[in-house]
């Protein structure tokens, strides 16, 4: 690590010490693909003649893939099936990007320090098959109790459910989770249900 992410590390660190279980989100919070995921949001919308503003992925972030199509098809006034769309979205991402990604080190750092002494969840919009591959990627596989992702719950990112879910698995109380995120949906979701949280890409 660079000495500023040794820094961003050893502030982390501090903050999660106190809780029992550390729930982390993957897209931008452990794996550094936040510009890969836009890219391929821009590509699939482009094979459907739309000129996607890649902000709209920040604002979404968390959301399932397929609500996030929901979202392109509402705003761009465009109809088409959101199931298709975010197939073919993940299908350009696991294609052209996915073997490429980074983990972000610091926050990976500490899942690897704390794997044996607290519980740890991933809670994320993206789908399993997608996240199965990028946590193999960034070697994490193994190192967390439960993934709680895209269609495990009716509703996902801001909702609470999908953290109340990984909670319950984990059979650790909202009060002593810490959520590790890096958009404002998550936090919404963690709040919701009661959880304490940290942006990561704040530190």
């Amino acid at each position: 690590m660079t000495h500023q992410e040794i820094e961003k590390y050893n502030t982390l660190k501090k903050i999660v010490e106190p809780y029992e279980a550390l729930l982390f989100d993957v897209d931008g919070t452990l794996a550094d693909n936040i510009d890969a995921h836009k890219a391929s949001y821009v590509a699939a919308a482009l094979e459907y003649g739309l000129i996607l503003d890649p902000d709209l992925i920040d604002e979404t972030a968390g959301w399932p893939t397929i609500a996030v199509a929901k979202e392109i098809s509402v705003r761009y006034g465009v109809d088409f099936d959101f199931a298709v769309f975010a197939k073919r979205k993940s299908a350009i991402f696991i294609e052209r990007y996915v073997s490429k990604t980074k983990p972000i080190e610091f926050v990976r750092q500490i899942l690897l320090d704390f794997e044996h002494t607290k519980k740890i969840g991933i809670v994320s919009g993206g789908t399993r098959s997608t996240l199965a591959i990028t946590l193999d990627v960034i070697d994490v596989v193994g190192r967390y109790e439960t993934l709680v992702c895209a269609g495990d719950t009716s509703l996902g990112k801001p909702s609470h459910q999908p953290f109340t879910l990984t909670a319950q698995n984990l059979g650790i109380a909202p009060e002593n989770c810490i959520v590790l995120e890096d958009g404002d949906p998550g936090v919404q979701g963690a709040i919701a249900a009661g959880m304490s949280w940290v942006r990561i890409d704040q530190i």
